[in-house]
């Protein structure tokens, strides 16, 4: 009985178990079916527009520039040096860095003691080889009349051979007196021989005379230039550099006293590479006379320069590349030999040409078109030249065209957009031109300015004392106030 209650129990429980099991089954069964069979209401997906700023492609004729940096020079410069060792006398007072000389000023004086006693003796050395030729000359012309005399006598003695020699042919004379008449003129043709041996003897005196005199003057000269080397003078006028004596120093020969430099004749030498260089070739291969602009940045004003290209160097040089290239400077008020300037180069005008933003261009040389439908294309442009943050590309093909100015990941084809630029033209068109803003400083404030001002010393005098003066006003440029403070840490 009792293994019968037993097993009733486990059927039963086990009837009770596959029961639940069931039902929980069934259950899970109609919720997945209600699950899926429920209506679900989703809202419909709208197309995504993004906003863009465009500019619109509008042939053109345009001047590419090239950006390079250069060096001012002067092309007259000058190493004044000493031609002659001594002790500096006398110094003019013009003689210190950045003194104004004119062509033939004395600039120094050295001790010309040695050099005044050396053309003294010179001196007296062409006066007495003066002398020795004047006795030269007056000896020769008395030996001169002594040869005379002598062959007057001997044609005497030769007449009265002659004479001796008639009588004795006519039985008069005798052979004694024709004897005697013989050596008589024998003896007066020696007399003549001696005196011509005498008139070789006065001339060649007369010609060492002469060399002498020639070799004293040249003496002469030569202590004359000694003299003049003892002035030190001005070539042309111009400003000194790099002085390096003072009145009383002991300087030596060929030794270098200063720099002299005009500042009247200044040019810009700057390199660009091989490409650019190609630019400024005409049709024959000469370099073209492109005009150029030099600027030097200093606080608050841009000191400005135009010039046009004269030359390029012969040689590369070792370890350079491209050229280097010179140009002429029409104007150049503040500028100084050594400053680093930058150099803006117009290259011959290109037409039919658009500008655009270096960001409107990718690495493919493309650009997205804005179609008439908001949506974007891409087009293929010729990109001419790259200039700071432009490019200019041929306009042929896609004159008119609107394309983004500003291309970002976000941006590609068949994408739908809103033109920023063309819906805020007129807006702009009609807005007033912004006038320069001013601002009031304080006086700590204005203080501190004025002494980053006195403290340039690169900066030129009249473009120091117009920036004091605005500093000064009650209300100063906020450029100028930013750039000033940009330099000294504000």
């Amino acid at each position: 009985m009792q293994f019968l209650r037993r097993s009733l129990m486990g059927i039963f429980l086990l009837s009770l178990t596959v029961g639940l099991l069931a039902y929980g089954g069934r259950m899970f069964y109609e919720a997945v079916q209600e699950r899926i069979n429920r209506e679900v209401n989703r809202t419909p997906a709208s197309e995504r527009v993004l906003a863009v700023n465009s500019v619109e492609i509008a042939p053109t004729d345009v001047v590419p520039v090239m950006v390079a940096f250069g060096e001012i020079q002067s092309r007259r410069t000058l190493e004044i040096r000493a031609g002659a060792a001594g002790r500096i006398v006398e110094m003019a007072e013009s003689m210190e860095a950045g003194g104004l000389v004119q062509a033939g000023e004395l600039l120094a004086r050295i001790d010309p003691t040695e050099a005044e006693a050396a053309l003294a003796v010179a001196r007296t050395g062409v006066a007495e080889a003066e002398a020795e030729l004047r006795e030269a000359e007056r000896n020769l012309q008395l030996v001169r009349d002594e040869l005379v005399a002598a062959q007057a006598q001997a044609d005497l003695r030769t007449q009265a051979l002659k004479r001796q020699q008639d009588l004795a042919t006519r039985g008069v004379g005798t052979e004694a007196a024709i004897e005697t008449a013989a050596l008589a003129e024998a003896s007066a043709n020696q007399a003549v021989v001696s005196r011509r041996m005498a008139e070789a003897a006065a001339e060649n005196r007369l010609d060492n005379a002469g060399n002498i005199l020639a070799r004293a003057r040249i003496s002469l000269d030569e202590a004359q230039r000694d003299l003049a080397d003892t002035e030190v003078r001005a070539a042309f006028t111009g400003t000194l550099a790099d002085v390096t004596v003072v009145e009383g120093g002991l300087v030596t020969q060929n030794e270098r006293l200063a720099t002299l430099i005009d500042p009247e004749a200044l040019e810009v030498a700057f390199r660009l590479s091989t490409t650019q260089y190609a630019r400024l070739l005409d049709e024959s291969g000469r370099l073209i006379d492109a005009p150029v602009r030099v600027t030097l940045d200093v606080l608050g004003l841009d000191l400005e320069a135009a010039g046009r290209i004269s030359r390029v160097d012969a040689s590369v040089g070792e370890g350079q590349t491209g050229r280097q290239l010179f140009a002429g400077l029409d104007r150049f008020a503040g500028f100084r030999p050594g400053d680093f300037v930058s150099v803006h180069v117009e290259e011959p005008e290109l037409t039919g040409v658009a500008l655009l933003p270096a960001t409107a261009v990718d690495a493919a040389n493309t650009v997205l078109a804005i179609t008439d439908a908001s949506r974007l294309e891409v087009l293929p442009v010729s990109v001419l030249r790259r200039q700071g943050d432009d490019v200019i590309i041929d306009a042929a093909g896609i004159a008119g065209r609107r394309v983004v100015a500003e291309r970002t990941p976000l941006l590609g084809p068949g994408i739908r957009v809103r033109d920023l630029t063309a819906e805020r033209t007129e807006a702009v068109a009609d807005s007033p031109e912004p006038e320069d803003e001013t601002i009031s400083l304080s006086p700590e404030r204005r203080a501190a300015l004025i002494a980053a001002v006195e403290a340039n010393g690169r900066m030129p005098a009249e473009a120091k004392e117009r920036i004091l003066s605005q500093l000064r006003e009650d209300r100063v440029p906020m450029q100028m106030v930013e750039r000033i403070e940009s330099r000294m840490g504000g």
